[in-house]
Formats: structure tokens, C-alpha cells, sequence
């Protein structure tokens, strides 16, 4: 039986340095890189994860960086914008914080409840700050001190060419619509963090995916049997949909609807924390029993990184 997703599990960008990536999520916002890998798809790309302690469902940021990546031209269809929640009273924290890193800030501005603050990364990826309290704890051990670090994912902003359509798969994953601003329309899941999805019912120029842009949203799914349901349904309606996938830290699908957006349904379980310690989660490359075999040619391939997190210095091969 198909049950109503409970919210956001993680969201995927492309960018175009791995380096500047890991200095700006964990340096400058104080996010954990909780794993490197590669691309399943293409595995001499790394794949990085960003979030809490163990990178759970619902504070995830994933990035695909590719260094010959043309810059991504911001229009429809896309997800437009990735909003990370941080403590109602961490506003001028953040102000400062981020000025002093050189990051040009637009805000604060209020929306429905929130207060927000805009900017972008060093590839150009739309990024928000909202204020919330959900019931997250942060990652502790980074440069930002823990009564003002991110408490995982708010949300997305959806630049769609059908509003109409781009509903309707939300109503049918289980977001309700629950308000509206102008042109802003927000629906909203029914679990307690990474819960927001706004559509922005507006006129746009087409978009074009590169550095910058934000590839997919995954919802979160209990198990992994739901995902063949959801592949039938999804078929039944004409949607285009992917066979149910094993990305090895959970299984998934994806599907884009006649509006354009591409959406993941991913399992919450077995999470990132599968394999190695918790201690040091992120520090080597990790790759599936499918890969390992190659692994010295993989990471031949793969440029160095070199980290400076929670005071610890380290070097990725």
C-alpha cells in the first residue's frame, strides 16, 4: 500500500569545483561531509553528501562535481532554489557570517512565518536560509557554533512550465497545499522537517542545467517495496519513470512529469552511515562492491581534496 512521502530526503546539484564545494558547505556553512563517492553513473565523478552527524533523510545535500561544466542558465523547468533551516535568532549571525566569507546577501525578508536570507554559492547555486525550529540536531564538531548551525533542509522552489501539473504530482506523493503568496504557492508534507515544496506560478525564459543548477529533489519513501507501486503509477499516468534503482545507501526512482521537474522517490534506510566509523564519516572515498575492484584507477582520476574541518586537517584521495 502506498503511503504519503513525509517530506524532503535529499536535494542533488551539479557544480564545477569539488574543492571550492567542500570549502563553502562545510567551511563557510558548517555542514559535515558525511560521504564521498562517485556518481554511480559515471564513476570517475565524485559524488559528495553534506548534512547532520550522519547525513539523515531530510538534511542532505548532494553535489556532482564536473570541472569542464558549462555555467547553468537559471529558467524553467527547475528547482530553482535549495532553503536550509537555521534557530529563529541566528539571523545576524548568519548576516555576518556569511559577509565576512564574501558572499553577497540579499535579506533578511520575510515570507508567510519566515524570515530568509538569499544567496549563492561559488558555482552560482540559489540558496536560502530560513528561520525554523524543527526537531533536528546539528552537526556539533564544525566551525559553526552549534546554537546557530543549520538544522537540515526547509525546502525547494519549483520554476515549472505547468503549476497545474507540477500540483498535481505533489498532491499525489502527499504535500497538501497549505498557503499562498503572490506568486508563490506552497505545499507542505505531513512529517516534521524538510517538508516545504513552494511553486512560483510566474513567466520565466527556459533554463538550461549546468554548474549552478539543482538536477533533482528527492521525497522520502519507507521501503523499498513501495518504490515498485510507485514506478506503476507513475507509469500508468504517462509519467516518464525510471526502473527502481540500488544506489547502495538506499533504493530509489525517479520520475519526471509533463512539466518537467525531476523528482526522486528514495528509501529512508540504510542511510549513509552503513559502512565505516561514525567518527570518520567522509574522510576516504567510498565506493559500492561493484566498483571496488577499480578503485585505483578511480582514484587516479580524481583530483585531491584537502579538508580543514572542526580544526582537523586531512587529505582525500
Amino acid at each position: 500500500m502506498l503511503t504519503d512521502t513525509s517530506g524532503i530526503h535529499h536535494i542533488t546539484g551539479i557544480v564545477r569545483n569539488a574543492q571550492e564545494n567542500v570549502d563553502f558547505y562545510s567551511g563557510v556553512l558548517g555542514l559535515r561531509l558525511v560521504k564521498q563517492t562517485v556518481n554511480f553513473n559515471d564513476k570517475f565523478t565524485r559524488h559528495l553528501f553534506y548534512g547532520d552527524e550522519t547525513g539523515s533523510p531530510g538534511t542532505a545535500l548532494t553535489f556532482f562535481p564536473y570541472p569542464a561544466e558549462d555555467d547553468g542558465r537559471p529558467g524553467k523547468p527547475q528547482i530553482s532554489t535549495a532553503a536550509l533551516t537555521i534557530p529563529s535568532n541566528s539571523v545576524s549571525y548568519w548576516q555576518d557570517r556569511l559577509a565576512e566569507h564574501d558572499v553577497t546577501v540579499e535579506g533578511p525578508r520575510d515570507r508567510f512565518d519566515e524570515t530568509i536570507l538569499r544567496f549563492s554559492d561559488p558555482d552560482g547555486t540559489q540558496l536560502e536560509l530560513v528561520t525554523g525550529e524543527p526537531d533536528v540536531e546539528p552537526w556539533v564538531d564544525g566551525p559553526v557554533p552549534t546554537q546557530h548551525a543549520i538544522r537540515g533542509i526547509h525546502g525547494v522552489t519549483l520554476l515549472s512550465t505547468s503549476v497545474f501539473v507540477t500540483a498535481s504530482v505533489l498532491d499525489t506523493l502527499g504535500f497538501e497545499l497549505l498557503d499562498q503568496a503572490g506568486d508563490r504557492v506552497r505545499y507542505q508534507a505531513q512529517g516534521d522537517h524538510a517538508t516545504v515544496i513552494d511553486l512560483l506560478d510566474r513567466d520565466a525564459e527556459f533554463g538550461r542545467e549546468g554548474a549552478g543548477s539543482i538536477h533533482h529533489v528527492a521525497v522520502r519513501i519507507p521501503e523499498k517495496d513501495q518504490l515498485y507501486e510507485w514506478h506503476d503509477l507513475f507509469r500508468e499516468r504517462g509519467y516518464d519513470v525510471s526502473r527502481v534503482k540500488d544506489r547502495h545507501f538506499f533504493h530509489s526512482l525517479y520520475v519526471r512529469g509533463p512539466s518537467g521537474i525531476l523528482f526522486e522517490l528514495a528509501t529512508e534506510v540504510p542511510g549513509l552511515t552503513g559502512e565505516g566509523n561514525l567518527d570518520t564519516l567522509g574522510e576516504s572515498l567510498f565506493l559500492p562492491p561493484w566498483l571496488e575492484e577499480d578503485r585505483e584507477m578511480i582514484e587516479g582520476k580524481l583530483q585531491p581534496l584537502d579538508f580543514t574541518v572542526g580544526g582537523d586537517e586531512w587529505t582525500s584521495e
